[in-house]
């Protein structure tokens, strides 16, 4: 397929400018949603909503929609409509060649950059046809621990393998690993107390926490597995003179080895029981952990990573395999029994208020889109 035109290339900026406008939180994604859907039906393609992601909690279902290829193979192509929660109004501007937002706010890039892409890619397919068949799938609730990508019925996909356009690195990196990810919850509780009269009758939860926290290996681990508590709150707020009956703490721990991601959850909890136990702050706890999302690794001789490689090479990026601390809807897939791969789409500084994709960026991911299926088609 030819290289984007200077029209397909205007009207991509134009596509990706008014979604990052539209507000889509996780969780809130139907405005976002809507504008996707118009666009495709407007190009004579049927967009197909599922039932799964309502039922998991989310405001609307996961987006698809298919177009017939020449060839035998058909391949999925994914993109997630949601940001995470931003509070600030979105006002996406050129600025040093590259899209940033004007305020204190995050841009949306990430993953409306793909959403640009797959839609102006859906606009030539449909019109020209593609070499292989394609299915478009645009979920919901990905900044949610991949809620809406997991609760997909994978299924009733026709797909040899798929790709998802979702890593804030530069163009020409293909994820071949990514970690499994735990989420643990710790709530103790003490006792109450006077500080100032009595507080040899209370028992500190602010002060087992504490503990437990100073006995756990944080940050990176080692070069597979990192651990981190993100959160801490406990006692009243503004009262010094209470010794705190309460406190909770919320982390994570991600490995690309499952084995060492189970074993250091599992030091974690042994460290929250001890520190519970300590006579000086003696508290009840209770402990939750949930596996969110499972790692995978693929294999160095596997057709889709094959293929991007050749797409990358034929659009002038040097393809680099590499691992990542993060994850993607392609671990919901892989999960799931579906190959996917994540390819990066030169985004930068994702969920923050510098974020920024450069119009170099955005416009070289669509040559990939197209390069992409003239090599899976091979």
């Amino acid at each position: 397929m030819r290289p984007a035109s200077d029209v397909e290339r205007r009207r991509l900026n134009e596509t990706f400018a008014r979604l990052c406008a539209i507000p889509s939180p996780f969780g809130s994604e139907r405005a976002c949603a809507e504008a996707v859907a118009r666009e495709l039906r407007a190009i004579g393609l049927d967009v197909e909503e599922d039932g799964a992601a309502l039922e998991a909690g989310a405001e609307c279902g996961n987006l698809l929609a298919r177009i017939p290829g020449r060839g035998q193979r058909t391949i999925l192509l994914c993109a997630h409509l949601d940001t995470v929660p931003e509070p600030g109004v979105i006002e996406p501007v050129v600025r040093d060649g590259g899209w940033v937002s004007a305020g204190d706010t995050i841009l949306g890039a990430d993953n409306k950059a793909a959403v640009a892409v797959l839609l102006e890619l859906a606009r030539r397919c449909a019109i020209e046809g593609s070499p292989v068949g394609l299915e478009l799938l645009f979920t919901v609730s990905e900044e949610n621990a991949l809620a809406g990508a997991k609760a997909f019925d994978v299924g009733s996909l026709r797909s040899d393998w798929g790709y998802v356009f979702d890593h804030a690195s530069p163009i020409g990196e293909i994820i071949v690993a990514s970690p499994t990810y735990y989420r643990f919850e710790a709530d103790f509780r003490g006792a109450p107390a006077h500080a100032g009269i009595r507080p040899q009758d209370g028992r500190s939860a602010i002060e087992a926490a504490a503990r437990a926290i100073g006995a756990m290996a944080l940050g990176r681990i080692d070069e597979q597995t990192t651990a981190n508590v993100g959160s801490i709150e406990g006692g009243q707020r503004g009262a010094t003179n209470i010794v705190a009956g309460r406190c909770r703490i919320v982390g994570e721990v991600r490995s690309l080895d499952p084995a060492d991601a189970d074993a250091t959850v599992a030091e974690i909890i042994g460290q929250i029981h001890d520190a519970a136990n300590t006579p000086a702050c003696f508290c009840d706890v209770d402990v939750v952990t949930q596996r969110l999302f499972e790692g995978y690794s693929h294999a160095p001789s596997a057709p889709a990573v094959l293929a991007a490689e050749e797409a990358l090479r034929a659009c002038g990026y040097a393809p680099a395999r590499r691992s990542t601390g993060g994850g993607s809807d392609a671990n919901a897939f892989e999960a799931a029994g579906l190959p996917c791969t994540n390819l990066a789409n030169g985004t930068e500084r994702n969920h923050e208020p510098g974020e920024r994709v450069s119009i170099g960026a955005l416009e070289g991911m669509l040559d990939v889109a197209y390069a992409l299926l003239d090599a899976c088609s091979a």
